[in-house]
């Protein structure tokens, strides 16, 4: 049995198998490369976050451990979240981002927003020349996304989504291991979630917990992640979806907190899921993927895959110490990777992997979900 640690391979006797590894060591391999050349050869961009709420905190760290960004900006419409920030790194912080575009001379943004307005200030950014990285989801609608993902391609700017579950050392082993066609086609895909959101994590918000703001519930701001790796490592988009939700133990919000479905990927692949946020505790979702030559059990941290044969692969997330214990666990800590991929992309070394384009996938499935339970547009039909 080979056992994986982030870049390093094992046997089951503890020792190490370079030759074995290649194909994995690959994936993260050119991410250290890359910040090694940066040191020397590149300038550092100037970048700001806009949106000092909870899930900044990832994003100020991992800009904070990338070579080459230097943070010169925060702004928030509560002063005192930016102030706090601004204190801590030693920027300057604004409560206006149009007082901070005009005032930066940016080369990017990270917007930590809302979701509703998360193509309204991309657009606004994009159009001042800016590149934009915003945070899931995409927006509230189809439209809106699409309308960023084209201004972005009009504007030449660059324009990135955060999906960070897809830079778990776990997550792009399995990815690697079917697109390699080891383990042969993928036959089906099911997935479960189940977490806890109390009424408290509600009721601190001004907008989750709403149709229009937030865009809906578990499907959109919990198991989005969840989805999206399924998609991408089935490399296929959706064709078919029968979905049903509903609100079953949080009468105080509009949205749903608990959610089942079927989707049928173009290639043939189904995919069965259930989600909701009426556990106890957060409990570490599970993938799992029925395939031809094998079977794989994917989690945030875990990956085991046993082939028909009877072989045993397993990979488990190697920790960025820098990040952990800086938010909350289900957060994962591979921001930072994605954020030096995105970086590595803007300054001409690679191809940005989680561009609009590509996240405008995903964001499509999520909305035709909705679509598919229609719960969303009977309550905005009242």
């Amino acid at each position: 049995m080979l056992v994986f640690y982030g870049t390093q391979c094992y046997n089951s006797n503890g020792k190490r198998i370079c030759a074995e590894c290649d194909l994995v060591s690959c994936l993260f391999a050119r991410e250290s490369v890359f910040i090694k050349g940066l040191k020397s050869t590149m300038k550092k961009f100037r970048v700001a976050v806009i949106g000092c709420g909870n899930i900044s905190v990832m994003h100020f760290a991992s800009i904070a451990m990338t070579e080459s960004c230097e943070l010169v900006a925060c702004c928030d419409i509560k002063e005192e979240r930016a102030r706090k920030w601004a204190e801590k790194y030693g920027v300057v912080y604004y409560t206006d981002y149009n007082e901070m575009f005009d005032k930066e001379a940016l080369d990017a943004v990270h917007l930590c927003l809302p979701h509703y307005i998360h193509s309204k200030v991309s657009i606004e950014a994009m159009e001042r020349g800016i590149n934009v990285l915003c945070e899931k989801p995409m927006d509230v609608s189809y439209e809106a996304a699409e309308l960023a993902v084209k201004r972005a391609e009009e504007l030449g700017v660059q324009f990135g989504i955060i999906s960070q579950c897809r830079y778990h050392d776990s997550s792009r082993f399995v990815k690697e291991r079917i697109s390699s066609g080891k383990l042969g086609k993928i036959i089906s895909v099911a997935s479960s979630l189940t977490w806890v959101r109390h009424d408290d994590y509600y009721k601190s918000s001004d907008w989750k917990g709403t149709w229009d703001k937030e865009g809906g519930g578990v499907i959109i701001n919990q198991a989005i992640h969840t989805l999206d790796l399924v998609r991408w490592i089935v490399d296929s988009e959706a064709k078919e979806i029968s979905c049903s939700m509903s609100n079953r133990a949080h009468p105080s919000v509009e949205v749903e907190d608990s959610s089942e479905g079927l989707i049928t990927f173009e290639n043939g692949v189904r995919y069965g899921f259930w989600c909701m946020n009426n556990y106890g505790i957060n409990e570490n979702i599970e993938i799992r993927i029925h395939c031809e030559r094998g079977e794989v059990r994917l989690g945030y941290n875990d990956a085991y895959i046993t082939y028909s044969d009877g072989t045993k692969e397993e990979a488990h997330n190697q920790e960025e110490e820098e990040c952990c214990g800086l938010g909350m666990d289900y957060w994962g800590i591979k921001h930072v990777r994605q954020i030096r991929q995105y970086y590595s992309a803007l300054a001409g070394c690679e191809e940005l992997e989680i561009s609009g384009r590509e996240a405008l996938k995903t964001h499509k499935m999520i909305m035709d979900i909705y679509d598919s339970a229609g719960m969303k547009s009977a309550f905005l039909k009242k």
